[in-house]
């Protein structure tokens, strides 16, 4: 195996099957699917459960050795999950995709697990191979969701360090990491555009993020670097966040406070909500792959956001919630919702829009209200030809 990348890089068809015996030995584990799929009974019978589920899943996956293996039979789970919790997935821009390439999709980031889930979601239905997903260590706090992840072609990313010279040697690894995969492996990659979630609904790409890209290639040009790795913008568009209450929350904190400190836990809880949560529609868009790279990161930056915001897909309640967003832009016309949607799918939104609003105190009404109308306010303004 590839030693250097031990550290970080997803699990090997060849360890698949002793992975598979630890995590169904591992009481966190099964404690945290006890109480998913018996919520009453995990409390008093949690003794008498665990071990008949470890059993269950043993049978289950039992002679599974390949990480293809093991996607192709968790497959209709996800599809399932998806379609519990969403009013349907549609995609576009496959077309933009070619088998036997390897890609790195660059994504707007929303939601911790689900954004890279419909990526995968829609590459898979596309008949294309799944990308390895870059991960941040500072979910994978217990060693059974590491190596859940690390078996479903994630890879980790080390944000939870301190010091500049273990931040640079992490970043270091991490682009020979992304380098390798595409360029020797030939596996996509997909990462978020920039470091957590935009809870405020306003997608940014960080520039560098795409500078990592080409630290471990420094000898060679920017452009060229970045041209060699196929780099794709990916469009992630909900209809309705789970977490939007929670976001709202967090932002008016952070906005009066000047700070938001998270409660034990609160990263489970929005991966949980993220995942069960209502969701509407979704739709992923995959845009065109930069093949004449700008030399410099910031402009770059600017053509990947042009191209997520311009992909993302606007629903009638990003315009309701626009029209009453108290810092709307004068210059950009913006049309009315009714001129853009038929009414049937017009009244059912603005009931759902209402229980959202009536769910949210007050004061933290406005950062809800933001979340929904910066897609339009961002997608308005790169039409017009204004800067963001």
């Amino acid at each position: 195996m590839m030693g250097e990348f031990d550290a970080i890089r997803p699990y090997a068809d060849a360890e698949v099957p002793a992975v598979m015996a630890r995590l169904l030995k591992d009481q966190a584990f099964l404690d945290t699917l006890t109480r998913f799929r018996f919520p009453r009974l995990a409390g008093s019978f949690a003794w008498l459960l665990k071990p008949l589920i470890a059993y269950r899943l043993g049978l289950e996956f039992r002679g599974i050795n390949s990480v293809a293996g093991l996607q192709e039979k968790i497959e209709p789970y996800i599809d399932r999950t998806v379609e519990r919790a969403t009013d349907g997935v549609t995609y576009s821009g496959t077309e933009n995709l070619s088998r036997g390439n390897a890609y790195l999709f660059l994504a707007n980031h929303r939601d911790i697990v689900m954004d890279p889930a419909f990526v995968n979601y829609a590459v898979y239905h596309a008949g294309l191979p799944t990308p390895r997903i870059a991960i941040g260590d500072n979910l994978l706090q217990k060693p059974f969701v590491s190596d859940l992840m690390r078996l479903n072609k994630s890879f980790i990313v080390h944000r939870s360090l301190s010091g500049r010279r273990e931040k640079l040697a992490a970043f270091q690894l991490l682009s020979a990491y992304i380098n390798h995969s595409i360029l020797k492996d030939g596996e996509s990659i997909w990462i978020a555009q920039a470091e957590g979630r935009a809870k405020d609904g306003d997608d940014r790409t960080d520039s560098a993020i795409l500078k990592m890209f080409h630290m471990s290639r420094k000898d060679e040009p920017f452009a060229e670097v970045i041209n060699s790795l196929q780099l794709i913008p990916v469009s992630i568009s909900y209809e309705y966040d789970p977490c939007d209450q929670a976001k709202a929350r967090e932002l008016f904190i952070r906005e009066s406070s000047g700070s938001y400190q998270k409660a034990q836990g609160e990263d489970d809880q929005s991966i949980a909500l993220g995942i069960t949560g209502y969701k509407g529609r979704v739709h992923i868009h995959f845009g065109q792959p930069i093949r004449q790279c700008p030399e410099d990161s910031k402009q770059l930056a600017s053509e990947m956001d042009r191209q997520i915001l311009t992909g993302y897909r606007l629903f009638p309640v990003h315009y309701l919630a626009y029209a009453m967003h108290s810092e709307r832009d004068p210059q950009l016309a913006v049309p009315d919702a009714s001129e853009l949607f038929p009414a049937d799918e017009l009244a059912k939104a603005s009931r759902e829009w209402q229980r959202r609003l009536d769910a949210c105190p007050a004061e933290q009404r406005p950062q809800l209200i933001r979340q929904y109308a910066n897609p339009v306010r961002n997608q308005y303004r790169i039409k017009a030809g204004l800067p963001l």
